[in-house]
């Protein structure tokens, strides 16, 4: 069952014209502003945030620059998610709660990956950023441990969207 809309806005500015988007674990939207009353455990997926070209400068400086991520200052309402059917309401059966850890493991073994690339040339600055954002949020979270240290200051951080 599908529930977030296929354009959606900026998640910092509610901005409609968005330049950049990135993919974060569901259990992200628990760090975002207005995340409370959304079962993330019921998405399927990953959950997509847009930002606008002044926001994506600003995410990318704080990724880069600072080794952290504005998903405190993101709107969940204006993420793209999708969410799996209601089979309590439809068929009166409860179904157990959507195990994310193994989304969870491969997007941050995928954003290790990018990282350890993150000096080759054809590694893109959103996908550093993008890294970056989903292994604070996971360690945020208390998913991961954060002992691995992110090689995100020595990252070329390039033009890219």
């Amino acid at each position: 069952m599908y529930a977030g809309l296929k354009r959606t806005p900026c998640c910092l500015c509610a901005r409609e014209e968005t330049h950049t988007r990135i993919a974060v674990p569901p259990r992200a939207i628990t760090l975002m502003k207005n995340g409370e009353p959304i079962a993330w455990r019921d998405v399927v997926g990953t959950v997509t945030l847009r930002f606008c070209r002044d926001d994506w400068e600003l995410v990318r400086d704080l990724a880069i620059e600072m080794d952290t991520h504005p998903l405190s200052r993101c709107n969940a309402a204006h993420v793209s998610l999708d969410l799996r059917e209601d089979h309590e309401a439809l068929l009166s059966a409860t179904k157990e709660a959507t195990d994310q850890t193994e989304l969870e493991s491969t997007l941050e073994a995928r954003a290790e990956e990018t990282l350890a690339a993150a000096q080759d040339p054809h590694t893109e600055a959103r996908d550093v950023v993008e890294a970056i954002v989903v292994l604070c949020a996971l360690e945020d979270l208390g998913v991961r441990s954060g002992d691995a240290s992110t090689p995100a200051t020595n990252a070329s951080t390039g033009s890219h969207p």
